[in-house]
């Protein structure tokens, strides 16, 4: 059973290796489009401050979003396609 594991552990990981050296190809991607945090604060009507004190980041984390410094992840990017669709929920927060 352990031999196992380690074969199936060891098998992965050269996958893994092969597809960061370029020589295979993922067997799938992931990807999240971004959406426009500018736009969707100002449909809230809210200020960058407001909007990074409801959403409990700071002000900067935004600033860099808003500018494309960094990009928002995960279950963030949910929140902000929410928010685009429907900006008055984040008043209930």
């Amino acid at each position: 059973m352990i031999n196992e594991f380690y074969d199936d552990l060891s098998t992965s990981l050269n996958q893994a290796l092969a597809i960061v050296n370029g020589d295979a190809q993922p067997s799938r991607q992931f990807s999240h489009d971004i959406p426009n945090i500018k736009l969707i604060r100002s449909k809230t009507g809210l200020s960058q401050q407001q909007f990074a004190d409801k959403l409990n980041i700071s002000p900067r984390t935004l600033q860099n979003w808003e500018q494309g410094i960094r990009n928002p992840t995960g279950a963030t990017i949910t929140l902000m396609r929410l928010l685009d669709k429907q900006p008055d929920l984040i008043a209930l927060a």
